[in-house]
């Protein structure tokens, strides 16, 4: 009986052995798989932030693609990844922020060949816009025009305060002159 029990032990230690040796195997297993598929991932992520990522080739698709007031920068980017222009909204989203790209409203023309670049030099720039909103239009001319005049203002100020500190020294100048000339006379006599 006694050989019957060591012989079981010797068993279920062996068979314990080879379960913990298979389950370690399998653990590490998997890690290297995580690692690996992370790696991945995160090296396609930065691809798409600064790579050259189009999601066709060239000639593409053109895609007519509308911008409206008061849509965020992750609305437009699901918009343009349900269109089929980017591969992932994510990583446009994030480039957009990177760059601090201001995306304006409007109507404009996208090609699924164009990379992420060209997409945002076009939806920032509203001269782009293939319809153009005459208030748009009207208001940015209008900004553009304040600031020039706050810039014209400011000019006019500094131009003021330097001619008000060249005079100040112009007459200090001369009074200088005035109280030379008159110890000159003052030591003739």
């Amino acid at each position: 009986m006694a050989t019957k029990s060591t012989s079981v032990k010797a068993t279920l230690k062996i068979t314990s052995f080879i379960i913990r040796l298979l389950m370690n195997i399998m653990f590490y297993i998997l890690v290297i798989f995580l690692i690996v598929a992370i790696s991945r991932k995160a090296f396609q992520f930065a691809y798409q932030l600064y790579g050259p990522v189009i999601v066709e080739e060239a000639p593409g698709k053109d895609i007519i693609f509308q911008i409206k007031k008061g849509e965020s920068s992750m609305d437009v980017a699901s918009k343009l990844e349900r269109n089929r222009v980017i591969v992932s909204k994510y990583s446009f989203y994030v480039k957009t922020k990177l760059q601090g790209a201001e995306i304006m409203a409007g109507t404009y023309e996208i090609n699924s060949a164009m990379t992420y670049d060209e997409i945002l030099n076009t939806i920032t720039d509203y001269s782009k816009s293939i319809i153009q909103d005459a208030d748009v239009e009207k208001n940015k001319d209008e900004a553009d025009k304040d600031a020039k005049t706050d810039q014209g203002e400011a000019d006019k100020a500094t131009k003021t305060e330097q001619n008000g500190s060249d005079e100040n020294t112009k007459t200090g100048q001369n009074e200088s002159d005035k109280n030379t000339k008159t110890k000159k006379d003052k030591s003739n006599k």
